[in-house]
């Protein structure tokens, strides 16, 4: 795992939507994992100012509200085509969700989902927040960390933290969603993962430094070899090792270009 700590979030979104930019013109046809979120919104701003190639690119997000339509404007599937896919380009044949709308089969919802993602070669990159609980996806605490895409149940610190995409109201969140796994999020050949703010300092110290346990999905990221997690100072603040990071950010080769 290597941590980057930024000055602010402004220059942490950047460093972000760089790293993938700079993925994306490596590999125009790039497996690309996305999340959504008020920090990914910037960072998708920021990466199609950067105009580096969608027309190849196939995209599959980590989780999505069960029983919404995906015409719903909450839905994920019309965030992401609001704030990314239809802004790049990329056509909803190779924008993949794991939508449940109402009388969906979930278990056959997941195996699809799961045979998309091999049948695609698998996703280069898999971008990531970190919730309130320290999930990744919708992984909310005592998800195995083996985990494949499913259902899961919602905890009420989540559907309080997602009620300003419903009016803000936490009863209006769906109480469950569909979800990549802990397992199946592991599975990416590259993840990063981006926080800022001072709330986010507790969780991200806990995922990055403390136990890897169930109850703090995200720590299952320590064991991913190419795991990137970029913070502003906000959300560093917690951190023991920063001196160490540092250090590393400084003196490590490829990360030259983007000092």
């Amino acid at each position: 795992m290597e941590v980057i700590v930024r000055p602010d979030a402004e220059r942490a979104v950047d460093l972000a939507a760089r790293l993938v930019a700079d993925r994306l013109r490596e590999n125009p046809a790039l497996v690309l994992g996305l999340a959504t979120g008020r920090t990914m919104e910037r960072v998708y701003d920021r990466l199609l100012a950067l105009a580096p190639p969608f027309d190849r690119v196939t995209t599959f997000n980590l989780d999505e509200y069960i029983g919404l339509l995906p015409s719903d404007p909450a839905s994920y599937r019309s965030t992401m085509r609001r704030l990314l896919l239809d802004r790049a380009g990329i056509p909803p044949a190779r924008a993949h969700l794991p939508e449940a709308p109402p009388g969906a089969d979930l278990r056959a919802v997941a195996l699809a989902y799961e045979s998309a993602i091999a049948a695609a070669g698998g996703i280069g990159l898999q971008l990531l927040g970190i919730g309130a609980t320290g999930h990744i996806g919708f992984n909310e605490p005592l998800s195995s960390l083996l985990s494949r895409t499913r259902d899961k149940t919602l905890t009420p610190e989540t559907r309080r933290q997602n009620a300003p995409m419903f009016g803000g109201d936490p009863e209006a969140v769906p109480p469950r969603a569909m979800t990549m796994g802990v397992g199946t999020i592991l599975d990416a050949r590259e993840v990063l993962l981006l926080a800022t703010g001072p709330h986010k300092a507790a969780i991200v110290a806990k995922a990055l430094e403390g136990p890897v346990t169930s109850m703090v999905t995200a720590s299952a990221l320590q064991l991913h070899p190419r795991c990137k997690v970029i913070l502003d100072e906000d959300a560093a603040g917690a951190l023991e090792g920063r001196a160490y990071y540092d250090w590393v950010f400084l003196h490590e080769p490829d990360w030259a270009a983007y000092r």
